[in-house]
């Protein structure tokens, strides 16, 4: 019965599973596949190499600050993301004049074109006639236009708070769904047990947020350790690799030296941290699980 019901779905799922596979499992395996390979310096496959592309990745010396990077990146945009966001959808979830309208105003960042915004705080940053920084100056918090962007760790910085500004919408939204869903009987028998504001909200309503946590974390986690434009907009013209994280070290590693297997290789270990990362966090919250 259940092979049956399988079959009689396929003609239904058919479309969804060629473009899954189309789109998401073609190319990972093609990456894997050339992770293995030896390729020249314009694509030309030269046949097996075994592991040499994953010993030449881990022989990369200035691999571990680009590994700190990336762990500070990854953990730190989405620390705050999740943080802020939290509390933005505790705001919006309240009634109060032009609640709609400012729904929609949030959720621009992150509808808009990660580049374009990105653009728009290299150009605010600039030293010389950045609004941002004039801004900084006119407040008393610089004494001088500051070249935010010629730095590594300056540069690196504000690629983080970028990156918070672009994935805060989405993460609230996540947030307020997950608040809508909860129902108002519960909370009425909270408060008539005598339980506080705080009280309620900690032991009651976050509770039955856990869904919506996981949800956002594991996205965030997805798309901020995979982040390209916001990094290299905003910092891939300093030097070095002071500032990159794994994922623009791929990119550079391509773009200059031109290594499209060594590339793969990292591709791979890439796409294996995240999945395995991702499996920790499952299994240790296991946002899932019934109470």
């Amino acid at each position: 019965m259940r092979r049956q019901t399988t079959l009689q779905a396929l003609p239904w799922l058919a479309p969804a599973l060629i473009l899954i596979g189309g789109v998401v499992v073609f190319p990972i395996g093609y990456m894997i596949y050339t992770s293995f390979r030896d390729l020249s310096r314009f694509g030309t496959d030269r046949g097996w190499t075994g592991l040499d592309n994953y010993v030449r990745v881990f022989e990369l010396g200035h691999l571990p600050q680009v590994l700190v990077n990336t762990v500070v990146w990854t953990v730190g945009v989405v620390a705050l993301s999740v943080a802020i966001g939290l509390g933005l959808a505790q705001f919006l979830n309240k009634r109060f004049p032009g609640r709609k309208v400012l729904r929609l105003v949030i959720i621009v960042p992150w509808a808009a074109s990660v580049v374009m915004t990105s653009i728009v705080f290299v150009y605010g940053l600039d030293p010389f006639y950045g609004i941002i920084n004039r801004a900084l100056v006119d407040i008393g918090l610089l004494d001088r236009p500051f070249g935010f962007l010629k730095n590594p760790l300056p540069g690196f910085l504000s690629a983080m708070g970028v990156a918070v500004f672009v994935s805060v919408p989405f993460t609230s939204f996540v947030f307020l769904a997950g608040l809508q869903t909860v129902p108002h009987d519960v909370l009425e028998a909270a408060q008539i047990d005598g339980a506080s504001r705080v009280q309620t909200y900690w032991r009651v309503v976050f509770p039955m947020l856990r869904g919506a946590l996981a949800v956002a974390t594991i996205i965030n986690v997805i798309n901020v350790f995979n982040s390209l434009p916001i990094l290299k907009t905003m910092t891939g013209s300093i030097p070095g690799y002071d500032a990159d994280t794994t994922t623009t070290l791929m990119f550079k590693i391509i773009q200059s030296d031109r290594q499209i297997d060594t590339a793969s290789a990292l591709s791979v270990v890439n796409f294996v941290v995240v999945v395995v990362v991702i499996g920790i966090y499952l299994r240790v919250v296991r946002p899932m699980r019934e109470d």
